[in-house]
């Protein structure tokens, strides 16, 4: 059940020139509307008539009294401008847990699969998944690179790829998800997040070593509770889901990637 409520931004950091990082307090949020990592929550950002913003969870907690949840999101417009600027002690109308997150055991082996601002969703994943799982994320550059060192703590392995060479390996992720699954397929899936073509390469280098994967697709959204049309996804059926209720995660083979 999706809750709204004020929730006081208790921290707040920058972690490069345009992602920023913060931890609300979120009442019982966590406790009452928590289904599975990778579900999002829907930010009222501005006074005036702006939309909320989606954006994902990074991990979350409950805690007493109020929950901790936190969040990381890049500056790409108005809105989330508005939201960078707010202060810490400053509270923000929240809308959530909002969504469907990944299909995940706690005692599960799981490949991570994030690029850039889809890596954060994979930070609850490995969390979740007890240490046991492997991150692969990707970047643009070095300077753009985040969370490397809590994936480290969260992960059995990390793996890294920039586009520019200047971290990690020189290229795309799909490449390293081929290399990783080629040494090793016995992951319960494969779950990404990130730019849609980054999914689509990945969803076809987990189908050709036959470990299911599963995918958080990203797209406009208006209400965040299924009643506009904004961010309908066409499916390989012929159908069209809807990013904020019936995703935002799907099953890869579910997805018209065509389209």
């Amino acid at each position: 059940m999706k809750v709204e409520r004020k929730c006081k931004i208790i921290s707040k950091e920058w972690l490069n020139p345009d992602a920023v990082f913060l931890v609300l307090e979120v009442g019982d949020m966590v406790r009452t509307s928590f289904r599975a990592p990778g579900q999002f929550v829907h930010i009222k950002c501005g006074d005036g008539l702006l939309l909320r913003r989606p954006i994902s969870v990074c991990s979350c907690m409950e805690d007493k009294p109020d929950d901790l949840l936190s969040i990381i999101f890049e500056v790409r417009g108005e809105g989330t401008e508005w939201l960078a600027n707010r202060p810490v002690g400053h509270s923000v109308d929240v809308l959530g847990l909002a969504g469907n997150g990944f299909s995940m055991k706690p005692e599960g082996r799981y490949l991570l699969v994030g690029g850039g601002i889809g890596v954060p969703p994979m930070m609850g994943c490995a969390q979740y998944s007890g240490g046991k799982s492997t991150a692969i994320v990707g970047f643009r550059s070095k300077d753009k690179a985040i969370l490397l060192p809590q994936l480290e703590d969260s992960c059995a392995k990390v793996l890294i790829a920039t586009d520019d060479g200047s971290l990690g390996y020189h290229g795309f992720v799909d490449a390293l998800v081929r290399q990783e699954l080629a040494e090793d397929s016995h992951y319960d899936a494969v779950l990404a997040c990130g730019p849609k073509l980054m999914l689509r390469n990945v969803a076809k280098a987990a189908e050709e070593f036959g470990v299911p994967c599963q995918v958080s697709m990203e797209e406009r959204m208006g209400c965040g509770v299924g009643a506009c049309l904004v961010c309908a996804c066409d499916m390989a059926d012929g159908s069209r889901k809807h990013v904020c209720k019936d995703g935002p995660v799907f099953d890869s083979k579910e997805v018209d990637w065509d389209v």
